[in-house]
């Protein structure tokens, strides 16, 4: 009886000990894959990181006809003491500025998209200019290409922007990348930059 009980008690302990280890192994082979799988997307090439999945590019369905214009409003550039661009991409003399905010598009002065001031590495020596550039629909793929290499510092700034104006708002104000040194500007003379490649630097200048 005695040898009896003594021989289940082990043959228990046997079945206890193999599905112990089955079961170990079968955790082991369904974890490593998912460790692995882990691991090689941590060594991906991070997503583009947009500000907000509901963020608005600028698109040119504004051939903006007159009558459209006045009963719309825009934002715009605001501080300029000469020059104002709006969201429309437009630029235009301070005293052009409609009362809904948009720039008039009667006056001769008026312009659209304008570059003027800006150069190709995409830096301007003026704020509105660099804004009425920085909103042309082709510059998108510029743009989306600058905001998937931002760094943490510059993705918490652009979490807060929500569409293609407030970008260029950002982007043209004065740019780490057209600092040289602490209060020395790489380029004075083209300080606001909407692209990713900084001013030249200027030779001669100290």
């Amino acid at each position: 009886m005695l040898s009896n009980r003594i021989f289940r008690f082990l043959k228990r302990k046997v079945v206890l000990a193999v599905l112990f280890t089955l079961s170990f192994f079968y955790c082991l082979l369904h974890w490593l894959p998912e460790n692995e799988e882990a691991m090689s997307d941590d060594n991906m090439i991070p997503p583009l990181n947009l500000p907000s999945q509901s963020f608005k590019w600028h698109t040119s369905w504004e051939k903006t006809n007159h009558s459209n214009s006045k009963l719309s409003s825009c934002r715009n550039s605001v501080q300029g003491k000469v020059l104002i661009a709006d969201d429309k991409g437009f630029v235009c003399s301070r005293h052009d500025v409609l009362s809904n905010g948009c720039c008039n598009m009667d006056s001769p002065t008026t312009s659209r998209y304008s570059c003027d001031s800006c150069h190709d590495n995409s830096c301007c020596s003026i704020y509105e200019y660099c804004i009425s550039c920085c909103l042309q629909p082709e510059k998108r793929q510029l743009l989306m290409k600058i905001l998937g290499k931002a760094s943490e510092t510059f993705n918490i700034l652009f979490a807060s922007i929500t569409d293609h104006f407030e970008l260029c708002l950002t982007k043209c104000r004065t740019s780490s990348q057209s600092v040289q040194h602490e209060n020395s500007y790489t380029d004075p003379k083209s300080k606001h930059c909407y692209g990713e490649s900084p001013p030249a630097a200027q030779l001669g200048t100290s």
